[in-house]
């Protein structure tokens, strides 16, 4: 959880890989604990091909009858298709966009939010960005991305910095 927090949590990515492996990992974490997706990392990157979104896409009933017999991931069959359609949501957006980075950096204007709250009290589960765009990305196909969840993701890669100010993290 410390390298998570302290070298990707809150770090600028526009990398389309480490996007998608995040939106499916958020997705994962829905009603679990943060530490349990980390934890299954590896399992879920060796599962989902290296979350090449490409591959993903391409599943078909057979590979998700394979998912939902790995021990190493989460095996709900909602979230494992979730996956899937994910991934060919997430190549479509990206189509439109000239790259699904630039349709998600695009809601910051290229810029992150930088917010310094006090404490972890302070944070917020949801904002009027992460409703927002999780509504669109339901518009687009996209499962799993309630507003909540797009919060935590849009935390993950960077878009929105939330580290405490007392942080070593924190911006200055």
């Amino acid at each position: 959880m410390r390298a998570y927090h302290d070298d990707e949590w809150g770090v600028p990515s526009r990398d389309e890989r480490h996007l998608f492996e995040m939106l499916i990992l958020e997705g994962a974490q829905a009603g679990l604990s943060w530490s349990t997706i980390l934890n299954k990392r590896a399992n879920y990157r060796r599962a989902f091909d290296e979350f090449d979104p490409k591959k993903v896409a391409r599943y078909d009933d057979g590979k998700t009858a394979t998912l939902l017999e790995d021990p190493g991931i989460v095996r709900n069959r909602l979230k494992v298709a979730s996956a899937v359609g994910n991934a060919r949501a997430f190549l479509a957006t990206g189509k439109e966009f000239g790259s699904f980075a630039k349709y998600l950096w695009a809601w910051v204007d290229g810029k992150p939010i930088v917010n310094r709250p006090r404490s972890l009290g302070d944070l917020p589960t949801r904002t009027e960005l992460s409703d927002r765009v999780g509504r669109d990305l339901k518009k687009r196909g996209f499962n799993f991305v309630g507003s909540t969840i797009v919060y935590s993701y849009l935390q993950a890669v960077g878009v929105v910095n939330d580290h405490v100010a007392t942080c070593p993290k924190a911006p200055r």
